[in-house]
């Protein structure tokens, strides 16, 4: 059997020796398939089936009738109003907050400084559920606070309750998602010169106009790739939801669960579910446009 791998002598420029030009039966994108196929078997085609399964009614065939059911329902219409309010909401609380702890971090020498700054690449390994039960040990019903209250007061119940309403998801989604947008902006502070907060200081300008023509313009970048990651990620948060147990906060992840666990409405979640993947690779791309010009 003829080898895989052939040589050819060819002729060499002026003055120079014979080239050896090697020839391999493999080409270049041949080493892709294997991956390409994995990737295929494991990733894609259960979404192929998620996709075909949205169009196929328990009456049988292929219908849009799904689809159709789906956006007419009002649990669609709050889920996606729901979604999309606690998305934005938490995503401008993760961005003020994510903006100021990385200034403080980075400008404001204190002890420990580096040490919290390491802490913030440890925090994005955490689970969401995991803060979310640490909330509910500080401010659930029968949590800290409320204890601490109760045996002040010699009350019956604490006033503390919000952890069950949009509020208190959206109280945990900011204090789960902070650090996605102060990583990067620690990344671009690192950039900056500080001479030219000096310069700006020796010059006259306040705190407020320094963060405002010096500081927040290194820092658009960052925020809006940090902020369009968060968004993404918050769009899909399921975790969060679960653990609160917040009454009445029904999100897309929470209707897809809905759907398929508790109603066995397949052909429903799937449409769901379809219409979640395509707003959430749409924010995406739009986040990896934004990293990409952003340096991230």
């Amino acid at each position: 059997m003829a080898s895989a791998v052939t040589a050819e002598v060819r002729p060499a420029a002026s003055g120079s020796g014979p080239v050896l030009k090697r020839r391999t039966g493999w080409k270049g994108p041949a080493w892709a398939l294997p991956p390409v196929a994995i990737l295929g078997v494991v990733f894609l085609y259960p979404l192929l089936l998620v996709v075909q399964q949205s169009f196929s009614p328990d009456e049988g065939g292929t219908s849009i009738a799904p689809y159709s059911e789906v956006f007419a329902s009002a649990s669609f219409r709050s889920a996606l109003t729901t979604t999309v309010w606690l998305a934005a909401g938490s995503t401008a609380g993760c961005l003020v907050l994510g903006f100021v702890l990385a200034m403080v971090i980075a400008f404001v020498p204190f002890p420990g400084g580096r040490a919290v700054a390491r802490f913030v690449d440890v925090f994005l390994s955490f689970p969401s559920f995991l803060i979310t039960l640490a909330l509910l040990f500080v401010y659930g019903n029968a949590g800290m606070a409320n204890g601490i209250w109760t045996g002040a007061t010699g009350a019956a119940d604490g006033p503390f309750h919000f952890l069950t309403t949009p509020w208190g998801v959206l109280l945990a989604e900011i204090t789960y998602f902070t650090p996605f947008v102060m990583r990067p902006l620690l990344a671009a502070f690192s950039q900056l010169d500080t001479a030219q907060l000096e310069v700006a200081s020796s010059l006259g300008a306040g705190p407020a106009r320094i963060v405002r023509q010096v500081i927040l313009p290194e820092a658009l970048p960052a925020l809006a790739a940090g902020g369009s990651l968060v968004l993404v990620m918050c769009l899909n948060e399921f975790g969060i939801v679960l653990f609160t147990g917040a009454k009445g906060v029904t999100t897309l992840p929470m209707l897809v669960y809905s759907k398929a666990i508790l109603e066995s409405d397949y052909p429903a979640a799937c449409v769901v579910a379809v219409v979640n993947i395509v707003i959430s690779v749409g924010l995406y791309s739009v986040y990896r446009m934004v990293s990409r010009r952003a340096g991230a």
